[in-house]
């Protein structure tokens, strides 16, 4: 189990639009927000992601990259970007399963045609420029995930006041 205020699990996926990502070697001035979800086939994926897609800017405004992550393959996750019209969020893919274990994400298995066979449940993850944990929020089922808006108005809270990590001891 990730905790905050201690390094995170190794990551690193393919970006559709090309190159890399890896946690640790992301530097960002603040944080940057991990945003696992399931796949191509998750209707309510597509309009959470596209709800932080129209907030990217805002977030970078505050010094925090976001990135979507999953399980799917380039192909899916291509689609995803397309179909889903997201406009400026990196989407990373090929997720293998034993990393979003390693994150404590939820695994599901397949129970319908669309979905793949193994694929990780929701989770926004904010990880500081030196590569530990701030917050997490896991979902082990497709609703209950965390508000983009919230987290948002969050991090404001957190840089102007310098708030500690909580959920440490």
């Amino acid at each position: 189990m990730l905790k905050p205020a201690l390094a995170v699990s190794a990551l690193a996926v393919d970006v559709v639009d090309g190159g890399r990502f890896d946690v640790h070697a992301a530097r960002p001035r603040a944080f940057t927000l991990l945003a696992f979800y399931r796949g191509l086939h998750c209707p309510a994926c597509r309009l959470w992601l596209h709800k932080l897609d129209g907030l990217a800017d805002q977030f970078r405004d505050l010094g925090v990259e976001p990135v979507a992550l999953s399980t799917d393959s380039i192909d899916r996750a291509r689609a995803a970007r397309d179909d889903w019209g997201l406009k400026t969020l990196p989407v990373g893919y090929g997720l293998p399963i034993s990393t979003a274990r390693a994150w404590g994400l939820a695994i599901s298995e397949s129970i319908a045609e669309k979905e793949p066979p193994w694929f990780s449940e929701p989770g926004v993850f904010l990880v500081r420029p030196d590569a530990t944990l701030y917050m997490s929020s896991i979902q082990t089922t497709t609703f209950g995930r965390a508000a983009f808006d919230d987290i948002l108005s969050g991090i404001r809270f957190v840089i102007e006041k310098q708030y500690p990590p909580r959920g440490t001891a």
